[in-house]
């Protein structure tokens, strides 16, 4: 298990797409303020809020259980900056602070690291795989709600242009590749498990959640416009449902109980658009009932949205929408399962984790308790 420069350059690639994303985001809702669309805006600034607050939450109690396990008292400056929501800032300066360290003079000097107490590759690719998951967090429950937004600011509007489209395309693809470099860095991180390589996994895998997700989205804007009101406590209601899955699983991936019930939360959210596997369990059955369930919801709103056709949609957009939602759901069903049939790393068997002078390698880490698959 080795932090590479390869690795390395993705990581600066990473803080690179945070912040455009960032500035991205304060764009879109001063864009909103300026062409009197308040409403949008508040919203916009509402899922910026929720995602980072919740983001900087988990970071800075990840920080306290890091020095608490390195014996260190926990320092009041690391609050101060998750305060003032400079956690992910702090984080990436220490990863790629560290990471250039192993990456480019640890390369050079291979042997040094098994003199020490704790191997560097291993703490690094940790702290990326901690960056990794938290930008999952913050994807989900801040771009998922934008997402659904712009669809229904495009389609209330009976036509887009194409930077609209483009728009949502590039969305929906970021959203999907949080969910590939994460799956990516935890398979990295755990040296029991299989990593995820080659183009053909990572990209089947990228087109299932790509298509899965989009068809979602789009299913949940027709239920916007069918009843507000409706889709909304549907929306609350499969929150709901995800936290008593969470609960009921009895996750334990937060080492106090408050965060551990954050964490239950955050889970029930991201359940609402993709399926999570919240304790590293076997998901073949929950899995199939998740998708069973989301296709005859999606059956259901098309039958629903034939019957009672709506008058915002003209002829040019009623057909197009309703074929791209089975298509796509149809498409992402397929990926799954060639994904899991032929590319998932499990079809092989588990490594073991290698041994240096006879002291097992690592594997003490706060990712061990679960997957996402």
């Amino acid at each position: 298990m080795k932090y590479t420069k390869s690795n390395f350059m993705m990581s600066v690639l990473g803080i690179i797409i945070y912040i455009t994303d960032l500035i991205v985001d304060i764009w879109v809702s001063v864009r909103f303020f300026h062409e009197g669309q308040y409403v949008f805006g508040v919203l916009t600034v509402c899922f910026m809020l929720f995602g980072t607050l919740v983001v900087q939450c988990f970071s800075y109690s990840w920080f306290k259980a890091d020095l608490k396990k390195a014996g260190l008292e926990s320092q009041h400056c690391f609050l101060l900056l998750h305060c003032l929501q400079g956690g992910i800032f702090t984080r990436y300066w220490f990863a790629l602070k560290n990471g250039y360290n192993v990456a480019f003079k640890y390369s050079s000097r291979t042997d040094n690291f098994l003199e020490e107490k704790i191997d560097p590759h291993k703490e690094v690719i940790d702290r990326v795989t901690d960056l990794s998951m938290l930008r999952l967090f913050e994807t989900y429950l801040e771009g998922c709600p934008q997402l659904v937004l712009q669809l229904y600011i495009c389609l209330e509007h009976g036509q887009g242009n194409i930077s609209q489209y483009a728009a949502i395309m590039v969305s929906c693809c970021a959203i999907s590749w949080s969910t590939v470099d994460y799956q990516i860095a935890l398979r990295k991180s755990l040296p029991d498990k299989n990593t995820l390589t080659g183009p053909c996994p990572k990209s089947t895998y990228f087109f299932y959640k790509f298509f899965t997700l989009l068809s979602w989205m789009l299913n949940v804007v027709v239920l916007l416009f069918l009843n507000v009101n409706i889709a909304l406590c549907l929306l609350l209601f499969l929150w709901f449902l995800g936290i008593l899955w969470a609960f009921k699983k009895q996750t334990q991936f937060c080492a106090s109980i408050s965060m551990e019930f954050l964490y239950r939360i955050v889970v029930g959210f991201i359940l609402i658009f993709t399926f999570f596997n919240i304790k590293g369990q076997n998901t073949k059955c929950p899995m199939s009932c998740y998708y069973i369930v989301r296709v005859l919801a999606t059956l259901g709103t098309l039958i629903v949205l034939w019957i009672c056709p709506l008058s915002i949609f003209n002829s040019d957009y009623f057909l197009p929408i309703s074929i791209i939602i089975a298509l796509t759901l149809l498409l992402g069903i397929i990926f799954l399962i060639v994904y899991y049939g032929t590319c998932h790393p499990t079809r092989s068997e588990e490594t073991k984790p290698d041994e240096i002078d006879g002291k097992p390698v690592q594997i003490d880490c706060r990712m061990k308790y679960f997957l996402m698959e």
